[in-house]
């Protein structure tokens, strides 16, 4: 037999679910779907291949303005890589109220093989091994810079000012694209490069002078001792070649491992190479 207490919460709990069934909900009055951006193929004939692109517009983009942007490109730019939240930093960044970032256009480069894309060939017999389609990256500069960029800046309202954000192995492409063909963009955000690629053979390479102004921040976080001796080893090589025209800035995200850093890796580089646009 119940008691006198129990009787009630049985009562208070009946009555409660009686309530919730009769409530109204509200009509809905429309619904329509949430997008942050555009997705576009091109036929690359450098790849031989068809190329899906994954573009972020500024908010204030529009076919009648004469306003023109600059540009961010995103390796790993997929929707379910790293377009999605770093256009989210962008579009944060450039909020009237923050001026972290001037107002940009995002481009995320999705991939097809990155292992091949991303990476110059390497004399190691297990990179050879562990990466059977590597080795290719000389083609995808070759796309960024002949095809990729006039395409963009064709379509789109551009400024000159060109950014590239590259993680692990696209940190890798970054710092190589850095070291060989630095006038392709002007600011260079690498987080965690995977410069143990070729036993390091990149990091005993002379980059390429170059009397543009550039900004380059390189970041990495706990990631084990090869990747964070080589990212150190990456700022020090370039701090020692530092040329009058180039801002350089490296953080260690010690809260941080290879799966999360380039969020806040990105944050922290937009601070640092746009701070000079605050008011």
């Amino acid at each position: 037999m119940f008691n006198l207490k129990q009787v009630t919460i049985i009562l208070v709990l009946t009555l409660n679910t009686c309530v919730l069934f009769t409530q109204t909900l509200p009509l809905k009055i429309s619904e329509t779907d949430f997008t942050i951006g555009k997705s576009i193929k091109i036929k690359s004939e450098i790849l031989d291949e068809t190329r899906e692109l994954n573009i972020y517009l500024p908010l204030n983009y529009s076919d009648d303005s004469l306003k023109h942007y600059p540009v961010i490109y995103l390796l790993d730019g997929s929707k379910d890589e790293d377009f999605i939240h770093i256009s989210g930093i962008v579009q944060f960044g450039s909020f009237s109220w923050i001026q972290m970032i001037p107002e940009s256009i995002v481009v995320g480069i999705e991939n097809v093989d990155r292992k091949k894309d991303f990476t110059y060939p390497s004399q190691n017999k297990l990179d050879q091994k562990e990466f059977p389609t590597s080795g290719k990256s000389e083609n995808f500069i070759a796309f960024i810079q002949k095809e990729l960029q006039p395409f963009i800046d064709q379509t789109y309202r551009t400024a000159e000012l060109k950014t590239i954000i590259g993680q692990s192995l696209g940190g890798l492409l970054a710092t190589e694209i850095l070291f060989k063909f630095p006038n392709l963009f002007d600011n260079y955000i690498i987080v965690s490069p995977s410069l143990w690629w070729d036993d390091e053979k990149l990091l005993n390479e002379k980059p390429v002078t170059y009397n543009t102004k550039k900004s380059i921040y390189i970041a990495g976080g706990k990631e084990g001792e090869v990747m964070e001796r080589t990212t150190k080893a990456l700022h020090t090589k370039l701090k020692n070649s530092q040329q009058p025209n180039t801002s350089l800035f490296y953080s260690f995200l010690e809260d941080k491992t290879h799966g999360d850093a380039l969020h806040l890796a990105v944050y922290n580089a937009f601070e640092k190479i746009f701070k000079p646009i605050k008011k």
